[in-house]
């Protein structure tokens, strides 16, 4: 599998438990974004924005087909509490009940993905 390189803004979705990551962006609650390096993959930048902006490690394993110009990774969480360092303070982070996701900024793709996700 050869991986392209991204273009635009990448949204990371990341699951725990459930729950769905969200950062505290302008307005209001948003999955961590960025935009990608010269030649990094979709599933390098979600896993590179995550870690810079919240201090979770994570693995960006499922690209999701973009509709709206939205590009959105699945990104498997790889540690339980976050790194120093990161950019967003703890207060600005917030892991949602997919219930609770309703009044989050969402791409139509994630919302289309996260129907299919029953918490366990």
């Amino acid at each position: 599998m050869t991986l392209e390189p991204a273009e635009g803004v990448v949204q990371a979705v990341v699951l725990y438990d459930g729950r769905l990551l969200l950062a505290e962006r302008g307005e209001g609650w948003r999955l961590p974004s960025g935009t990608p390096e010269p030649a990094e993959p979709a599933e390098a930048t979600a896993a590179r924005v995550v870690y810079e902006l919240t201090g979770y490690l994570v693995d960006g394993t499922e690209s999701l087909t973009p509709q709206d110009g939205a590009t959105a990774v699945v990104c498997q969480l790889l540690s339980e509490s976050p790194s120093d360092g990161a950019r967003l303070a703890p207060d600005r982070l917030r892991w949602a009940s997919l219930a609770e996701t309703a009044d989050a900024d969402l791409p139509a793709v994630v919302r289309t993905y996260l129907e299919g996700h029953t918490p366990v």
